[in-house]
């Protein structure tokens, strides 16, 4: 029996929130594979807090560079705010550590670019946190779904529908398309989304409507898409930060069943309902229940799968053409929201204004625009602003 490999040197970037509420449990739930060695912040009170929160002895350091040339780590895990993964995450897999790295993965398509160039040349990995793949409900649906055991797809709904106030936005970063990338549809939506994907495969055309209705924001606060997949299932996809009953859905209506998974923010296998069609006898439909083991949605489950592909020497999930797919499907939905045109999957290449930004420099949405100055207050008023 070959000997289990050596635990992975971990070192964080960020110790707020996200890194303390949900990278350090996962840490935790893996710490036979993995040690947590380094941290970085440049709020020094806070690194101090974390440092004193997390297992062990774990050194401080106030940038990445320094952390890298200093511990060497094998995997980074980045949880700072959007505009800065590009620059942190080149860096680490120009150190050869792999990433596993908080939404969205970099601002633009020309941006996860110059990652998969930084991966190619170091030969490490860089993933992005999109959870909800890893939950066991989850697989058991796409496992499902592919196979053919509820029919060809044909009908999808997928609705991130969440609130955010006037103080969610005072955040300096927040709303910006220079270090958030976009509204709701980059920061909140894509991680449904995502999971769209990830159930129904790749996309072919998107149509789509964007709006700012209440936040005085440089970006959206709601979008809404109609996508036609390669199978030919259409779907329709809603992203806002307006609607004060909150609730993550998704809906997928196969030729012999619905498949629908209600949620917020993580799903465990009784999130998933399964309703057959009338011609399906009642013994196929108890063998789609989900399975015994209920994994929850999590970084701990996409940690560990990040972790099992390292020992298999592959890829890990969530990199790659995975990741890439999932950032097109934005900026995509963002040019045909601007626009007013339908956009086909790979159109938005090099040289098109919607590879570099998600703006894509339109005049009613670019930053810095007279068009996009100061705005009304919400009590001011009349109707939305032109998309």
């Amino acid at each position: 029996m070959s000997a289990r490999p050596a635990r992975r040197r971990v070192a964080v970037v960020g110790t707020g929130a996200i890194v303390t509420g949900s990278h350090l449990p996962a840490l935790a739930a893996h710490a036979d594979r993995t040690e947590l060695v380094a941290a970085v912040d440049v709020d020094p009170e806070r690194l101090d807090a974390f440092r004193a929160q997390a297992p062990g002895d774990v050194a401080g350091y106030a940038s990445t560079d320094a952390m890298l040339d200093a511990v060497r780590p094998d995997l980074v895990l980045v949880g700072t705010p959007p505009s800065l993964h590009r620059e942190q995450t080149v860096a680490a897999l120009k150190a050869g550590a792999w990433v596993l790295c908080e939404k969205p993965l970099c601002l633009s398509l020309a941006e996860y670019d110059d990652i998969a160039a930084a991966e190619e040349a170091s030969g490490a990995y860089a993933s992005v946190i999109f959870q909800h793949r890893y939950g066991s409900g989850a697989a058991h649906a796409r496992d499902l779904i592919a196979s053919g055991e509820l029919g060809a797809p044909l009908v999808a709904h997928c609705q991130t529908t969440w609130h955010r106030d006037a103080a969610y936005y005072a955040v300096p970063w927040r709303g910006r398309w220079s270090t958030e990338g976009g509204g709701p549809t980059m920061g909140h939506g894509i991680h449904q989304y995502d999971l769209l994907l990830h159930l129904l495969g790749p996309w072919a055309e998107i149509r789509a409507m964007a709006s700012r209705l209440v936040h005085d924001t440089e970006s959206e606060d709601v979008s809404t898409a109609l996508v036609r997949f390669g199978s030919g299932a259409l779907a329709t996809v809603v992203n806002s930060v307006l609607s004060p009953e909150e609730v993550s859905r998704i809906r997928v209506d196969c030729a012999d069943a619905t498949v629908e998974l209600t949620h917020l923010y993580g799903h465990r296998n009784d999130n998933w309902t399964y309703t057959p069609a009338r011609h399906v006898a009642p013994a196929r439909a108890a063998a789609w229940r989900t399975p015994g083991a209920d994994v929850p949605s999590s970084h701990t489950a996409q940690l560990g799968a990040v972790l099992d592909a390292w020992d298999a020497g592959a890829r890990p999930p969530g990199s790659g053409q995975e990741a890439r797919a999932t950032l097109e499907f934005a900026a995509a939905l963002y040019k045909a929201a601007f626009t007013g045109r339908p956009v086909r999957a790979g159109e938005i290449a090099a040289g098109d204004p919607f590879y570099s930004a998600m703006h894509g420099d339109h005049p009613d949405w670019a930053p810095e625009n007279p068009r996009n100055g100061p705005r009304l207050e919400c009590s001011q008023r009349v109707g939305p602003p032109e998309v």
